[in-house]
Formats: C-alpha cells, sequence, structure tokens
C-alpha cells in the first residue's frame, strides 16, 4: 500500500485523548476537527531528555530521518516512556516537487498526512502574508515620500510553492524577488522566537534595507509590528497530531535546512519537555547543515542541550557516497560501499565535536542485503561506534525498539555538550571554523559582493552572531557533484545576508537558491482528488 493508504486506513484517536495523555485539557486547545489541535498553553520546563535526530549526507532517493523519528518515539512510547515527538511541517514546494511530503512513510507516519503536507492549519500561509505584508509596506513607504530614505531594499517577498521564474523580478520600486516561504527571514524568526514578546522584538529587528548613509532601516522604523503579530498570533500555537500508533506529535515550523536552520520551532521544542519525559525532534538534511544549526544556532539562542545523536544512515547513501550513480544505487558494490564509510565517519566525528552521546542507526529499506548489513556493523563495531538498525518502516515502533533500547542506554552516560564556535568572533572566523571542523575544506574564497557586505555588517556593529551556512546538502562541500570528497577542495562564499531578526547571519555558498526549481518529472502530476479522497501523496 501507499503511504496515504496506510495513513487512511488507521483508526487515529481522539486529540483531545492525545492531549491528555500529555496532560493537556481539553480547555487548553483550539481543535481543528477530532485529529488536530492548536496547543494554548504550556507546562512548566522539567528534567526531560532531548534526543536528537540527524543524518549522513542524504540523496535524492531519501534516507527516511522522520520515519526513524516516527518510530523511535512509538519505540519509546511501547517501552512505557512518556515521549512527545517533535517536527517540522513540510512546505508544499517540495511536496509538490521533487521530495514528495514529510510526514514518514510506511507503518511509521504522522497523522493526518494529508493535511499536515497541504495546508494543515494555515501557518505557513500567515508567514508568508506576513513577509508578503512587510514587502508592501516597504513599497508603500516608499511611494508615500520615503520618510526614512530608503536607497537599496534587500527584504524580499515569499511564496510556499517552487517558482523558479519568481527568483528575480522588475517592480515599480527597482529589481527584487521571492524566497520559498520556508526560507524567509520571518519563517525562522517564527521558529527562534521564544514567546509572543520576542517574536514582537525579532519582527521588528529584520533589516528591510539601507538608506542614503548606507545605515540600516528596520521593520519597526515603518511602525508595522502590530499588524504583523496579528497575522501571526494564531499561528504562533503549536499545532498537536498524532502518529499511526497515537504518540504524541507536535508539528510547529518548517524552515529548510539547506538555506535556513532547519529545525522546528523553539516554542513547539520547549513545549514538549514540558510534557514529555523523552522528546524526539529532528533537524533537516545531514548533519552538517541541520544539524550543525540546531546546535550552534537554536540551542545558543533557546538555552537547551539535546543529551542523545542519533545518526542514520542508509546502505543506499552510503553507496552513493562511496560514488555509485542513483541509477546503479541497489546493486552490489562492496568497493564503493565501503569507502562511503568515509562520509559516515566524518558526520559521525563531527557530531562528537558537539555532544559526546552519539548512536548511528541504519534505517533500513527490503533492497538491503544482509552482507552489505554484516558490513556496517562491522566497521561499526571496529570504530567503537554505538549502532542500531531501525526497521519502523515496515514494522511501525515494533521495529524500533532496539534503537530504542540503545538511546535509553547512551542516555545514562555523561553527556558534554558544547557550541563550536563563540559569538565574539568575527563573521569570517566564524565560517573558517565551520569550514575546517565540519565541512573539511582546504580555504574559503570570498566574492566581491559578500567581502562589501562583511564590511557593511560589521561597520553596523551587528556580526556577533551565529552563522547560517546555505549550501547543497548533497555534499560536505558547496557543490551537489563533490559527493566523495576525495579530493582537496575549498569553499566559495557567493553573497551574505543579515537576518537581524532571527539573530544569525547567512552565508551562501557555490550555487544554492533560495527559490528552488520544480524537477522534469514533478510530483505534482502524480496527485489528484478522486471520488473526493486525494491519491498520489507520499
Amino acid at each position: 500500500m501507499s503511504d496515504i493508504d496506510i495513513a487512511r486506513e488507521c483508526i487515529t484517536r481522539d486529540i483531545k485523548d492525545v492531549a491528555l495523555d500529555m496532560g493537556i485539557r481539553e480547555d487548553q486547545l483550539i481543535l481543528y476537527g477530532n485529529d488536530k489541535a492548536k496547543i494554548t498553553s504550556n507546562g512548566s520546563l522539567k528534567n526531560s531528555k532531548l534526543i536528537l535526530v540527524t543524518a549522513t549526507s542524504p540523496t535524492p532517493l531519501g534516507e527516511g530521518k522522520t520515519t526513524v523519528s516516527i518510530g523511535l518515539s512509538d519505540a519509546l512510547r511501547k517501552l512505557e516512556k512518556k515521549v512527545v515527538l517533535t517536527l517540522r511541517q513540510p512546505s508544499m514546494g517540495p511536496v509538490f516537487g521533487m521530495k514528495g511530503g514529510a510526514t514518514g512513510g510506511g507503518y511509521s507516519q504522522v497523522v493526518p498526512m494529508d493535511d499536515i503536507n497541504l495546508h494543515f492549519t494555515g501557518d505557513f500561509h500567515a508567514i508568508t502574508a506576513a513577509n508578503n505584508l512587510i514587502s508592501a509596506a516597504i513599497d508603500n513607504h516608499i511611494e508615500q515620500g520615503n520618510d526614512l530614505r530608503i536607497k537599496n531594499v534587500t527584504f524580499e517577498r515569499c511564496l510556499d510553492v517552487n517558482d523558479r521564474g519568481l527568483r528575480e523580478i522588475d517592480t515599480k520600486y527597482g529589481t527584487t524577488g521571492f524566497n520559498i516561504t520556508a526560507a524567509s527571514e520571518v519563517m525562522t524568526i517564527f521558529c527562534l522566537a521564544s514567546d509572543i514578546d520576542d517574536l514582537r522584538k525579532r519582527l521588528g529587528d529584520i533589516i528591510v534595507g539601507s538608506n542614503e548613509n548606507d545605515e540600516f532601516v528596520y521593520v519597526k522604523d515603518l511602525n508595522l509590528v502590530g499588524s504583523l503579530l496579528v497575522i501571526l498570533k494564531d499561528a504562533f500555537l503549536p499545532n498537536l497530531v498524532q502518529t499511526l500508533e497515537g504518540t504524541p506529535t507536535i508539528v510547529h515550523g518548517g524552515p529548510f535546512a539547506n538555506i535556513a536552520h532547519g529545525c522546528n520551532s523553539v516554542v513547539a521544542t520547549k513545549m514538549a519537555l514540558s510534557y514529555g519525559d523523552y522528546v524526539v525532534t529532528e533537524a533537516g538534511f545531514g548533519s552538517d547543515l541541520g544539524a550543525e544549526k540546531f546546535f550552534d544556532i537554536k540551542c545558543r539562542q533557546s538555552n537547551i542541550k539535546p543529551d542523545c545523536v542519533v545518526l542514520v544512515t542508509t546502505i543506499k547513501a552510503l553507496k552513493y557516497h562511496g560514488g555509485v550513480n542513483k541509477e546503479d544505487i541497489l546493486r552490489r558494490n562492496d568497493e564503493a560501499f565501503i569507502k562511503g564509510f568515509h562520509n559516515l565517519m566524518i558526520h559521525y566525528e563531527n557530531m562528537k565535536k558537539f555532544n559526546s552521546n552519539v548512536i548511528v542507526c541504519l534505517n533500513r529499506f527490503s533492497t538491503d542485503l544482509d552482507e552489505e548489513i554484516t558490513l556496517l556493523k562491522e566497521f561499526c563495531f571496529k570504530n567503537s561506534i554505538p549502532f542500531s538498525i531501525s526497521n519502523a518502516y515496515s514494522d511501525g515502533g515494533s521495529g524500533a525498539i532496539d534503537l530504542a533500547q540503545e538511546v535509553l542506554k547512551v542516555l545514562n552516560r555523561e553527556n558534554h555538550f558544547k557550541l563550536l564556535y563563540d559569538d565574539c568572533l568575527s563573521i569570517k572566523e566564524k565560517l573558517e571554523i565551520l569550514a575546517k571542523e565540519i565541512y573539511r575544506v582546504d580555504g574559503v574564497n570570498y566574492s566581491n559582493l559578500a567581502l562589501s557586505k562583511i564590511k557593511n555588517i560589521e561597520e553596523n556593529n551587528i556580526f556577533n552572531l551565529p552563522i547560517c551556512v546555505s549550501k547543497t546538502q548533497y555534499s560536505l562541500s558547496d557543490d551537489a557533484k563533490n559527493v566523495s570528497i576525495s579530493n582537496r577542495y575549498s569553499i566559495y562564499v557567493r553573497d551574505i545576508k543579515v537576518y537581524n531578526g532571527a539573530k544569525f547571519i547567512t552565508v551562501l555558498l557555490g550555487k544554492v537558491l533560495t527559490m528552488p526549481g520544480l524537477p522534469k518529472k514533478p510530483n505534482y502530476e502524480k496527485i489528484d482528488l478522486v471520488d473526493g479522497k486525494i491519491i498520489g501523496l507520499s
């Protein structure tokens, strides 16, 4: 059966009962039918265990990080642990583009999967509207006399659809462009704000451009912040749903990890930590993107830290990063497979630089060979790497019991968590640390544009912020084709953007784009409505 068929056959619990298991009363919910709700109140933070799920470098085939996160949560619940899962909401861009939905797969899913992958409770629409109101207000200010003397507008519009034609557009007020909503600064602020007052301040701190003296102009200068809060107030409340097995799941926010910081909202994570003894969350794409940003941006700003990291890999990913084309990925190739262990080891070593408790998890596919799994087990054993296999896709929570038990073992150990760099370092110094320690590069090259922007940022005294690197997810480098990283290489900084409200500096490497395009065979060709039911969504 397809993912949506499996999800549709699931008999879900009433969302009020799911909430009650967490300790949330019905009067603390805003109900959206019987299967989803917004949570209006928070509990008190307690000494809960936070488990971060990340992955080795991904492939175009998908590695199942969300599937493992869901399966692990269901397995912990089967072991009678009070667990709350918290995930990002999928963007509709990839849903209709190449990646498809992002609510897990097989018998390890979050439901209602069709709602979550599409309009859900309207959060993405609210973020899009707030973002574009800022753009409209900028244009209106200029039209009405431009008292702020705005000379250069840097803030861009957004849309939750992959549309390459909107990357650069001409308007009455000059050349601008669109980001996908998941890459917008409003999305990053939405996911990093600790409460409504912090959201208010961060929105006001967004830089919209600069004046004739090259001084930054902010959203708060437009007297707009109150209206933005009105648009976002309901969206800012986290959403409660459940897994196929009834495990409480908070889904909130959805920044991309290859463009933004790739984690669900701070308010959702802290809410989960206030209601669950164990909280499972994930960070987007490989650990060089999502997990690094989870640590250096989200943990830095929110004063949280994971007690354990689960590093997901697949047989296909290891072959791919050993040099096998995706068309030949199912053929046995032990030489390339073993070569791919290099990628796994880099990600494992990188995670150990932040967190001492790291487990490697093989997300098993039906096409995996026992001989290949044995080779991977032997490699992990030889290098003293904790290892487990997840069969959650085919068996749900039962297929991740061993993983859950391994996680519980690791959680009993002392954890030494630390950030990679200090705030006080310069932009270049921080980026060079990332380049050396995470991407393993020889050097960093800068465009003249990037150098001029760094100079302008430092002249405005905003350099003491963490770095959010925007690059390809398919390689540790900034070149999507350099998957094996067998040769020495450097990275190229094309552009710099200050996400002042989000409190980080975005560094764009190589050819990465903040508005994706659609592939030659997009997923929207498979999706339809037949007899009132959605088909083809997975």
